[in-house]
């Protein structure tokens, strides 16, 4: 279950920081997500001293944690250090969506939306080459910047109107970011009323969709001299994997069926029986049992093991067989 207090948020932190001593080699993943968990537990300079250790640490993404830290410490009384992180961050130019998504709506959130705007839209220049496919992160750069736009009374523009053809909730993107919405609330009109609520709920659904789930939903994948050691070791589970081949349909089957109900952010975890033995031996339960199974996946993809699915369609395919993923797993059904 998702915290909701603050006392279960500093409880889901104190549990991740636990976890990073056990798995090192992904503490910097499981110690921003305690880092998150204290700023919603308003224990805001806890969470600055997990940025300072990552930080003092080596670190595969030091913009990102440098954006995090300015907001959180801009948030409890400390906006010229985050200023100054934040300039140190445009200059810096990073290459990656994140940083620029994180200050451009920290400077939105405190009513700089000029620095803002020019925020998201250094990183759209940046980032977004004419012709190239648009992300899942570059468009919510985009979709951020229309917000701007709006509250600022621009027009729209060619970047907006791609956030505009992007954007897929039941509420358009323009009326989102109405900024005469706010008027509604004071109305006396209960139509008015009727049509804010429904809108609010629509925006707090996508928020609460993408705080439930800040890994991917992952299926676990065995490559087949692991798969082949697992059940040498482990004959029980062969009722879960009748052969290496079925497993690796029954991966890709799986994720279409969840792809097809409407679930995103969808990944695969590698699985190895090294690993896998670990956490049994952590989980103080019997490798054995299939039921640790789906625990285990879920584990690697909360440290950061996730592969996103589907790939493109010229990228190789996730089962490692070397052909492109439209030429193998990714082939139409017949």
């Amino acid at each position: 279950m998702r915290p909701d207090t603050p006392a279960e948020h500093i409880a889901e932190a104190e549990r991740l920081i636990r976890t990073a001593t056990r798995y090192p080699e992904d503490q910097e993943p499981l110690l921003l997500q305690a880092a998150a968990h204290l700023e919603l537990g308003d224990a805001r300079e806890r969470a600055s001293a997990l940025y300072d250790q990552l930080l003092a640490g080596e670190t595969a993404d030091p913009s990102l944690i440098k954006a995090l830290q300015a907001a959180n410490l801009w948030e409890y009384g400390h906006e010229p250090e985050a200023r100054a992180l934040i300039s140190g961050i445009r200059a810096a130019a990073p290459e990656d969506p994140a940083p620029w998504e994180v200050i451009a709506e920290t400077l939105e959130a405190h009513d700089e939306l000029e620095a803002s705007h020019e925020c998201f839209t250094e990183a759209a220049a940046l980032l977004i080459p004419d012709h190239a496919p648009l992300t899942q992160a570059t468009t919510a750069l985009l979709t951020g910047r229309h917000r701007v736009r709006r509250l600022l009374g621009l027009p729209h523009d060619d970047w907006d109107m791609v956030a505009d053809t992007r954007h897929i909730g039941p509420i358009p993107l323009d009326e989102l970011h109405d900024p005469k919405r706010i008027w509604a609330l004071g109305s006396d009109d209960p139509a008015e009323l009727r049509a804010e609520i429904a809108r609010l709920r629509a925006e707090l659904g996508d928020r609460r969709a993408a705080l439930s789930r800040p890994f991917p939903v992952a299926i676990l994948h065995w490559p087949a001299r692991e798969l082949a050691e697992l059940l040498t070791s482990y004959p029980t589970l062969a009722a879960e994997y009748p052969s290496h081949d079925a497993h690796l349909a029954q991966v890709e089957a799986s994720l279409r069926t969840l792809a097809a109900s409407g679930t995103t952010n969808l990944g695969i975890v590698t699985a190895s029986v090294p690993s896998y033995e670990a956490f049994a031996a952590s989980e103080k339960t019997s490798p054995s049992s299939p039921s640790l199974l789906a625990e285990y996946a879920t584990t690697l993809a909360a440290r950061g093991k996730a592969t996103p699915w589907p790939p493109t369609p010229s990228t190789p395919c996730w089962c490692t067989s070397g052909r492109p993923y439209a030429d193998c797993h990714g082939a139409p059904t017949p």
